[in-house]
């Protein structure tokens, strides 16, 4: 094998494992999983902090604001970040909710939310983070407070989806479902952390705002910086499938672009933590931190399909037949994981339906990364077009 070969083969690897790696995290989570789910709701009293933060639009709130107030669980107060809004004729005339105007543009989900630490009306014991497009389901608070009870300081919920008109918020859904089971439930439950996913989480009200006071994360992406910060000072973060939190899935391609810009940026801008958290993993014996170090380093998920495509077909045109039989393998690999999820996260028909798109999806996201580097330049918020959405409770 030749020097060049030997460096062709060492990038693939560095590509392809990311095709075969939910497969292998699959099959050790099945034979290791526990047979049955022991779940006792305690329903002592958490005090919660709920900030919901809106940016330019206040269209929702209501919404997300009632569906807060619908719970089965009262001991709580909301903490409405309205940021570079206009909130002239918003009322709420329930007294646990309390609408926050900054004086000046705070840009930041960071900001917004130790705004709403230094406007606290009391001490909490925990506080949640809601966006203004989300739904809670009613019973969010009681499912959170099993794991707070078992003693873990972060959790992450599930975010479903509240829409799923049209084929681009059918893909999105899907993608979630791949993330929240891969990166959510299974994890967690090989004994690392859930990675977070910017609403739906919660965490001790302490260990919070000890967070923003030591970190200033400007731009999209504080989750991402949250996440290794925890999981680096020894937390780790629970998932919770039952805490259901309704996120509206992207449904035009000029939003996605623009979102997926953003994130992509986002994963350029915080992967190499990754390196950081697995060799930590390594050296400290740590199971949390290098299974959680190995998913950071992982590019977004058209970002290394394409590659993997891209190292398929030069095998093919170099004559490496066996390098193209191992991609075809592992491709074949990828999709079953992938359809497992969807099984595993009981996928509405509709997203099945829109599998066939995804080569049109791919290709919003190719022109994302084409505007990467004005991501953060593009907006600080995604607009929302659905007013109106399905969603059950």
């Amino acid at each position: 094998m030749s020097f060049y070969e030997i460096i062709w083969l060492f990038f693939q690897i560095c590509i392809g494992y990311n095709l075969i790696l939910p497969f292998f995290f699959y099959l050790v989570w099945i034979f290791s999983k526990k047979s049955s789910d022991n779940r006792s709701l305690n329903t002592n009293s958490i005090d919660y902090a709920v900030i919901v933060t809106a940016y330019g639009e206040i269209g929702m709130l209501p919404s997300v604001i009632h569906s807060i107030l619908a719970s089965t669980y009262h001991n709580y107060l909301i903490y409405i970040v309205a940021d570079n809004c206009n909130v002239e004729g918003l009322t709420f005339s329930d007294p646990r909710v309390i609408l926050l105007s900054p004086p000046e543009v705070l840009s930041s989900n960071t900001r917004s939310h130790l705004y709403a630490f230094n406007n606290f009306r009391r001490k909490h014991d925990v506080v949640t983070i809601v966006d203004s497009d989300n739904l809670l389901h009613k019973e969010y608070f009681n499912q959170l407070n099993a794991d707070f009870h078992k003693g873990f300081d972060a959790v992450q919920g599930l975010r479903a989806a509240k829409n799923l008109k049209g084929t681009i918020a059918c893909l999105d859904a899907a993608r979630d479902i791949y993330y929240h089971f891969y990166d959510g439930q299974v994890l967690f439950e090989l004994g690392s952390s859930a990675t977070l996913a910017g609403s739906g989480m919660a965490f001790k009200a302490d260990l919070y705002r000890e967070f923003l006071t030591k970190n200033q994360v400007s731009g999209a992406g504080f989750d991402k910086v949250l996440q290794s910060w925890l999981v680096k000072n020894g937390y780790r973060i629970a998932f919770n499938g039952h805490a259901i939190i309704f996120d509206e899935k992207t449904s035009k391609s000029e939003q996605l672009v623009h979102q997926r810009s953003r994130w992509i940026n986002t994963w350029f801008k915080y992967f190499s933590l990754g390196f950081q958290i697995a060799g930590s993993g390594i050296t400290g014996l740590s199971k949390n931190m290098f299974l959680f170090g190995i998913v950071l380093l992982r590019p977004p998920l058209f970002l290394f399909l394409l590659a993997s495509l891209v190292c398929l077909l030069a095998n093919l045109i170099l004559g490496f037949e066996l390098y193209a039989i191992s991609w075809v393998i592992s491709f074949v690999l990828f999709v079953f994981s992938f359809v497992l999820a969807l099984i595993h996260g009981k996928a509405d028909p509709r997203i099945y339906q829109s599998l066939v798109q995804i080569p049109r999806f791919i290709m919003y996201q190719v022109i994302s990364l084409l505007n990467v580097r004005k991501a953060n330049k593009i907006s600080v918020a995604t607009k929302h077009f659905v007013v109106d959405p399905d969603h059950k409770n």
